[in-house]
């Protein structure tokens, strides 16, 4: 049987590497799943989510080799998972993955079984959390804001987190969504 891609999407500031490093040490003993890490062209001590770090060049020629399964640009930077998660589905490993709103339709067409799993958080609660990263200006931290805004994917596939409260409390949540497409 092969296995579920999650891709989890959400605007920045949302909580979603949070949620996804509670659900990858709650998961550590289920080889059920598997959290590949993203390559990005941002520096590896930029801080924020733990990513192969790649430059541009590197990346390009990654992509031209088909060493990606999906990849976007966002923010300034380039964004792949690598194509290993074709061979870990095919095995029935059901993979996590952190990916782009923008990246959701193609995906949809690639990959079955999917599930999307949207967080969210109430504006202010996100404002908080950007501000407390300080990795950004208030007039950056507005302009995210104001792309968080976008719509969600939706559709039968997609199941809403709401990160509003205690992280333990997001987790639990995150991992209830993981567990869905199980009960069968």
């Amino acid at each position: 049987m092969r296995g579920t891609l999650f891709l989890v999407v959400g605007p920045s500031g949302v909580g979603k590497d949070s949620l996804l490093d509670g659900a990858r040490a709650a998961l550590a003993g289920d080889e059920r799943y598997l959290f590949p890490q993203r390559i990005i062209t941002r520096p590896a001590d930029a801080g924020g989510e733990a990513h192969r770090a790649v430059s541009v060049q590197t990346f390009a020629e990654m992509r031209a080799s088909g060493a990606f399964a999906l990849a976007w640009y966002a923010n300034g930077l380039d964004y792949a998972i690598p194509a290993e998660i074709d061979r870990r589905l095919a095995e029935g490993r059901h993979v996590v993955v952190n990916v782009s709103r923008t990246i959701a339709d193609e995906a949809r067409r690639r990959y079955r079984p999917l599930r999307v799993i949207a967080v969210t958080a109430p504006a202010d609660v996100v404002a908080a959390r950007l501000a407390g990263r300080g990795r950004e200006s208030a007039a950056e931290i507005a302009e995210r804001l104001a792309r968080g805004a976008l719509a969600l994917p939706q559709g039968p596939d997609v199941t809403v987190v709401v990160n509003d409260g205690s992280l333990d409390s997001g987790i639990a949540r995150m991992l209830e969504a993981l567990r869905l497409p199980l009960r069968v």
